[in-house]
């Protein structure tokens, strides 16, 4: 479904040999390398794999300004797409903080920017992707990244998107999603026949939708559901979204967390350019990912290097290889097992001696490991 209003960054395949772009605006040399790099932390244990040049050249901008861009002077409230004096310029130190997200403005990946940075400049992109690109490119400071939601979990895609990358964790916000049913001024609930948004946002609130006996219609993005609806001026529509959507795209909100379950929340990550300084006076949580070669109770001993140390872990989560998905094959030709990656999040700092030796324990018996970041705890919603 396009959806038209507020330009945001589009590029293609991070992984593919296609030229990147910016809406319109041509970008050479953008390929960087896909390297799986272990950070070492701690002392005495190389941990590097694969790696090339970690200073990739810089690319160089050819401006080429479609006229095609598509733009509602109405929604002056949106933030100023990027030019190309925002790529030749550095910013100074008087700057706002640009944060990179996936959606249009009143999504909720932009509410968990403003709320980790309420004074940021953000900066919309059209897929997961074009929020790492925007980061390695200098078009944006930081990326808030969703991981994981209280429905239906881990999101999986973005977890195959951390190694892509090369970006690190250096922050996590935990937001407090409040899904409001949202319709054009004078609309009553009674008169829809069809609802937009994600489709997770859909699924979350699919008793609420279900007592109104509409039509679901699924979109990329909650806001973008609500742009498209305020433009067209769809009378029959109603949107899934924030309540910072409404206020945005001029729709007035019909009903307040019509979610199924009230206590929903969605986890996401803020990434950066560089990882941060470890500390011990506040909370720290570290996350990694790392292969084990098969075996009896493998991943046993793995997790073990941490309880031995009282070392809490708060999430597991495992991803096929997707470069070397099988590991091997019966005399008929069909999967035996699959090759795993291991991401796991545990509570202590990289500062820590316990944290040191539990990584430097795990790497004797990995293949592979890399550290994803090391960052303050949320402790608030």
């Amino acid at each position: 479904m396009a959806l038209k209003g507020s330009a945001v960054l589009t590029w293609g395949d991070s992984c593919s040999n296609n030229p990147s772009r910016l809406v319109s605006n041509r970008v050479k040399n953008l390929n960087t390398a896909n390297n799986f790099v272990c950070f070492d932390w701690f002392s005495g244990n190389r941990a590097t794999k694969s790696v090339e040049d970690e200073n990739p050249a810089k690319p160089t901008i050819e401006n080429h300004v479609s006229k095609g861009l598509y733009q509602d002077l109405s929604l002056t409230s949106l933030p100023k797409p990027l030019t190309v004096a925002d790529l030749t310029v550095t910013p100074n130190n008087d700057t706002k903080v640009r944060i990179s997200f996936k959606g249009l403005p009143g999504s909720y990946s932009e509410e968990a920017a403003l709320k980790a940075y309420p004074k940021c400049e953000t900066v919309p992109c059209n897929e997961f992707e074009d929020v790492f690109k925007a980061v390695e490119l200098w078009l944006a400071d930081k990326a808030v990244l969703p991981i994981e939601n209280s429905s239906s979990g881990s999101i999986h895609r973005n977890y195959d998107l951390l190694l892509c990358h090369r970006l690190h964790i250096m922050g996590e916000v935990q937001l407090v999603s409040d899904l409001c049913l949202l319709a054009l001024p004078g609309i009553r609930t009674e008169q829809l026949k069809r609802v937009l948004s994600h489709p997770q946002a859909l699924a979350s609130s699919d008793v609420f939708l279900s007592k109104l006996g509409v039509a679901v219609e699924n979109v990329e993005d909650t806001a973008g559901a609500a742009q498209y609806v305020a433009s067209n001026g769809l009378m029959d529509a109603g949107v899934i979204a924030s309540a910072r959507a409404a206020e945005i795209y001029g729709l007035n909100i019909l009903a307040n967390r019509v979610q199924d379950d009230p206590g929903y929340i969605t986890r996401f990550l803020v990434l950066a350019r560089d990882p941060i300084i470890p500390r011990i006076d506040v909370p720290f949580k570290t996350s990694i990912v790392f292969t084990l070669d098969e075996g009896p109770g493998v991943l046993f001993k793995a997790l073990a290097v941490f309880a031995s140390r009282e070392i809490n872990l708060t999430k597991i989560e495992s991803r096929p290889q997707r470069k070397k998905p099988l590991s091997a094959l019966d005399n008929f030709g069909n999967a035996k097992y699959f090759d795993y990656l291991f991401y796991i999040d545990f509570e202590a700092s990289m500062a820590e001696p316990r944290a040191q030796s539990a990584l430097g324990h795990l790497q004797e018996m990995t293949p592979f490991l890399r550290v994803l970041g090391c960052y303050p705890m949320e402790t608030s919603l």
